[in-house]
């Protein structure tokens, strides 16, 4: 008994020693935060940009923020503000814009399979069926296409260029219909026209539930977005009068806005969380 106590007492020291002593975790969570930061990139159209120059450039659109703002009001602390928000501004666009391009480009994608699904029966190889969307395939899309077709061409590896195609696209969807290419490659299998056909059904299916259910949420996205910006433009207003930008540069007032700030941010983040429906994750990376 004491010596099953003695094991138990170890295990639970291990157990809480263990972020510590195995800092693995840390690093795949890191890691899988870069990925998902440059597929954001990729999906944004700026997947040739490198993280560091982003961060850099956000970093500098922050100072020149907030250097604006004092030199207009000349409220430090609305100014220190001004330069988080500024800072934070490129990656919520890259954000906005990766949703944007994805939302967008999911209408597209059972057209993509119906073209796959008849490339494929007409006899063509699965490399030709894929190049071949760069002619017939959404023109939103074609642009992508190209690169691969150019890319086989040029190296003739099927499966590298889809991986290099996956992490162009960035996007769950096409990475399913990427892999279910590649094992009908390599595997073989005489159902590959039926499995594309149920895929595109069901993207048909999943298309129109987020439609209506995105048309329904709406309105708490505009509410959040109404909630934060209404207090921020009337802080704007009255700090534009000399009297008020006094009483802000006091100490009461420098945490008056750092509390505005907090309770904004945090009620923003909770609005959207409610209002977003969950993103499909990137499985086939």
């Amino acid at each position: 008994m004491t010596f099953l106590l003695g094991l138990l007492l170890a295990a639970g020291l291990l157990l809480a020693a263990s972020p510590w002593l195995f800092p693995r975790r840390t690093g795949q969570r890191e890691r899988h935060r870069r990925a998902r930061f440059r597929a954001s990139l990729a999906l944004a159209g700026l997947g040739r940009v490198p993280p560091g120059i982003f961060v850099a450039l956000s970093v500098l659109v922050g100072v020149l923020s907030g250097a604006l703002l004092q030199a207009l009001f000349r409220v430090s602390v609305l100014s220190l503000c001004a330069a988080v928000a500024g800072s934070l501004g490129p990656a919520v666009l890259v954000g906005w814009r990766s949703r944007v391009r994805r939302a967008s480009n999911r209408a597209l994608w059972p057209d993509v399979v119906d073209h796959l699904v008849g490339a494929v029966r007409s006899g063509l190889a699965l490399p030709d069926a894929v190049a071949s969307l760069a002619h017939n395939g959404p023109e939103e899309l074609r642009p992508d296409f190209v690169a691969f077709e150019k890319d086989y061409r040029s190296t003739a590896s099927f499966s590298g260029c889809l991986d290099r195609l996956k992490d162009t696209l960035a996007d769950p969807v096409p990475d399913r219909i990427l892999e279910t290419l590649r094992m009908a490659r390599e595997v073989g299998g005489s159902d590959l026209t039926v499995v594309l056909r149920s895929l595109a059904a069901y993207l048909r299916e999943d298309i129109a539930i987020r439609a209506e259910v995105e048309a329904r949420q709406s309105w708490v996205r505009n509410a959040a977005k109404l909630g934060v910006a209404a207090p921020w433009c009337i802080l704007l207003l009255l700090a534009s009068r000399p009297e008020a930008a006094l009483a802000y540069n006091s100490a009461g007032g420098a945490l008056l806005i750092a509390g505005g700030a907090a309770v904004s941010g945090v009620a923003y983040r909770v609005m959207l969380a409610v209002g977003r429906l969950p993103q499909e994750r990137r499985w086939f990376q």
